[in-house]
């Protein structure tokens, strides 16, 4: 609940949250629940003070509390807003907060890129004798067949192109008062990134390359799949805006939770041409077309 001090001033004193503190202990659980599921499915031991723990158990006890704080903390900070706590300094500092989650996200995005045009720029370096043994001194790789860029990732590039118009359509309509607008436009938005992760989803159960056994694959899954990944959230992140907005809790005043969706959506836009166009056309130049 708000201070009833902010009237006075532009910031807010809220009530301090459970969240921040609940959600570091869920992480460090997750954390070793990861060790511990990993340990499990290789058959190992995860030995601590004479116990093992080797079981996937404590990552799921961690993911499902990650989970709970995601949408407690986000619950709290939609009911913060609809009482008036999002004042401007607060709002900004959402702002500043929501960008810089997003510079976060693209230097992750920098690390995959970064592999695979090591890889791929420098298949036949003298000094990394068993990559130009493994990679035939050649990229795509000897013995690789590549997905043809031009049939189910041209067409999920412009699936999600158009998910980005249909967005900014929603988004304009909200600035205007057009609610059957938004609506439609949050609706059709969603609808496309469920056809693109459905489209990726049979993309992958038919490559002719595996993630093991290939510097090709590996660098190939780790970023498409992260980048479909980052489609399912913003998916979802779109759907709550949908529900919100056909409860009417958007005005084109205060819809920050909306614009925040939409940037990261337009941010998961852009790095998708950046993978169509690096990892699809110019990646696959020169290879075996793979006929689905």
């Amino acid at each position: 609940m708000a201070d009833t001090h902010a009237k006075h001033h532009d910031y807010h004193i809220i009530d301090p949250s459970p969240w921040p503190f609940i959600a570091s202990i869920g992480a460090f659980i997750l954390m070793i629940g990861s060790v511990s599921y990993m340990r499990y499915a290789s058959g190992g031991q995860f030995l601590v003070f004479g116990i093992d723990l080797a079981t996937p158990w404590i990552f799921f006890v961690g993911l499902a509390i990650v989970l709970y704080v995601m949408y407690a903390w986000w619950s709290d900070a939609i009911k913060e807003g609809q009482e008036g706590a999002h004042t401007p300094v607060v709002s900004m500092h959402l702002r500043y907060g929501m960008i810089m989650f997003i510079a976060s996200e693209v230097m992750f995005f920098v690390a995959w890129f970064w592999a695979f045009f090591d890889a791929s720029l420098f298949p036949n370096e003298a000094v990394q004798a068993a990559r130009t043994e493994v990679l035939g001194g050649q990229w795509p790789p000897v013995g690789i067949e590549v997905l043809d860029p031009l049939h189910l990732p041209l067409f999920n590039t412009v699936t999600l192109l158009l998910s980005g118009t249909t967005v900014t359509w929603a988004h304009h309509a909200l600035l205007h008062n057009d609610r059957k607008g938004l609506v439609w436009g949050l609706a059709l938005t969603v609808l496309l990134g469920l056809i693109f992760s459905y489209v990726q989803y049979y993309e992958y159960a038919h490559a002719p390359f595996a993630f093991a056994g290939s510097i090709y694959g590996s660098t190939f899954f780790m970023a498409t799949g992260f980048h479909g990944f980052h489609v399912i959230v913003g998916t979802i992140f779109l759907i709550v805006c949908l529900i919100r907005a056909m409860k009417g809790q958007f005005s084109p005043e205060k819809h920050f939770g909306f614009e925040a969706a939409a940037w990261y959506w337009h941010f998961v836009d852009v790095v998708w041409l950046f993978l169509f166009f690096s990892i699809y056309v110019w990646g696959s130049w020169g290879g075996v077309i793979h006929q689905m």
